[in-house]
């Protein structure tokens, strides 16, 4: 972490050397000065030399090197505040940049990283305005994230890579640090003719990766009307660093999802089309199984975990033939034979189990494992509840249905036995026909 922030402390340590060489250089003058006078008085040759000087009184002479050690004395005390003032300045941003790289390190979604980089942006540098470009799949700049007046009117547009300072900054993959953009010949007056706003000073910084460059982030107009400073540049290059690779691991974290939720789908319609009596069951299962959910107020990740699940409880049945799917041997195979299935799969490893065990009984009769009451995974505690719900009402089933009353009934005679009696009751009791997916 501490190898990373080399650039801000490579800045902070040359303005720090800078003060302490001032330092060394006035304690030195005084100190020559001083052995100076010294030579002078006591060496007899330059005593002709002295006789000169008979109208300055030794007194005065003294006076005035003892004023000039007071001087040192001063400004050595005044540049040493200044250099302690400077290491808790470094301190301060090292520990915050520090902060802000663990946050963004731990954002999950694409659109809250790029707000929360643009807000510590124009936090750290005290900007009036900036934006976030990325590189299009037209290797044009997009605005994704824009901050300040008339912001609105540019999200989504794009400029072209070389054009502007921005442009320039993407294509050559070097920071630009402007005071007055109107003396610069790369900048583009356009945007600020499209939103009304008035750039004078600019920073701009490449998001890039080793393999190659994301896009930029623009900063506009520093507050109090000053000159962004090379400290700025080096902290805004470093939370570049940081915003370029967690950019592309929200990237690919979407990308995984998209993928995952794809994936589900197209088991799921392999299941329903496998066995006609399956259409639509994993996602009534899911239902009744998020109703329970709720009601334990299992945590958005538990719930999101327990969906898949149920849509997936069933995958087993893929790998048996439909027309032996409801022969006893073959149907307590398909647990074992989707928790087989999915468990390999990276982003389904946390709810393999859960397939596994969706057929253990309380009681411990159950199988594959003869698990036995709170042994068996809670997700799957739910889903055996919701199962057999649904099975028991479904007009699609591979029963003959039950009515709604009936169906709540059955599972108040087997909790304590094949179902957990504390999640049957808390089912039951809030339950409704409005619930029921027909």
């Amino acid at each position: 972490m501490f190898e990373e922030s080399s650039t801000i402390k490579n800045s902070t340590i040359k303005e720090i050397r800078k003060k302490i060489n001032l330092t060394i250089s006035i304690v030195t003058f005084v100190i020559l000065t001083l052995f100076g006078i010294i030579f002078i008085f006591s060496y007899k040759p330059l005593s002709s030399f002295l006789s000169l000087l008979y109208n300055i009184s030794f007194t005065y002479i003294i006076s005035m090197t003892f004023l000039l050690g007071l001087i040192c004395l001063y400004l050595s005390i005044r540049i040493s505040k200044q250099v302690l003032r400077i290491i808790e300045d470094y301190s301060n941003r090292l520990e915050r940049i520090l902060n802000i790289t663990r946050d963004l390190r731990e954002e999950l979604y694409g659109d809250i990283l790029l707000e929360k980089i643009m807000d510590y942006a124009l936090s750290i540098t005290y900007s009036e305005a900036g934006s976030i470009l990325l590189i299009d799949e037209n290797s044009n700049l997009t605005f994704k994230i824009v901050k300040g007046e008339t912001s609105s009117k540019l999200v989504g547009t794009s400029v072209e890579k070389g054009k502007g300072i921005t442009g320039w900054v993407a294509q050559n993959g070097l920071s630009v640090r402007v005071a007055d953009v109107s003396k610069d010949e790369r900048f583009n007056p356009d945007i600020d003719t499209i939103t009304g706003f008035k750039t004078r000073s600019i920073l701009c910084v490449p998001l890039k990766t080793k393999s190659g460059i994301v896009g930029v982030i623009e900063l506009l107009n520093k507050k109090g009307g000053h000159a962004y400073r090379e400290r700025d540049e080096d902290i805004i290059v470093y939370l570049a660093e940081q915003a370029a690779l967690s950019i592309i691991k929200t990237k690919f974290y979407e990308d995984q999802k998209n993928y995952e939720i794809h994936l589900t789908e197209m088991l799921l319609e392999a299941i329903d089309f496998h066995i006609a009596e399956k259409r639509g069951h994993s996602k009534r299962v899911a239902r009744y199984s998020n109703m329970i959910a709720r009601l334990l107020n299992m945590s958005e990740e538990e719930k999101k975990r327990l969906y898949f699940a149920c849509l997936l409880h069933d995958v087993g049945f893929l790998k048996i033939k439909s027309d032996d799917a409801f022969k006893k041997e073959e149907f307590m195979r398909h647990p074992v034979v989707g928790y087989e299935m999915i468990k390999p799969i990276n982003f389904y490893t946390e709810i393999a189990p859960f397939i596994l065990h969706h057929h253990e009984r309380y009681d411990g009769f159950g199988y594959p494992s003869k698990l036995k009451g709170e042994e068996i995974p809670l997700e799957a505690r739910i889903i055996s509840i919701a199962e057999a719900f649904d099975a028991m009402i479904s007009t699609s089933s591979y029963k003959v249905p039950v009515s709604f009353e009936e169906a709540k009934a059955e599972l108040k005679r087997h909790a304590g036995t094949q179902f957990d009696p504390e999640l049957v009751e808390m089912f039951v009791d809030n339950i409704s026909p409005e619930h029921v997916i027909k």
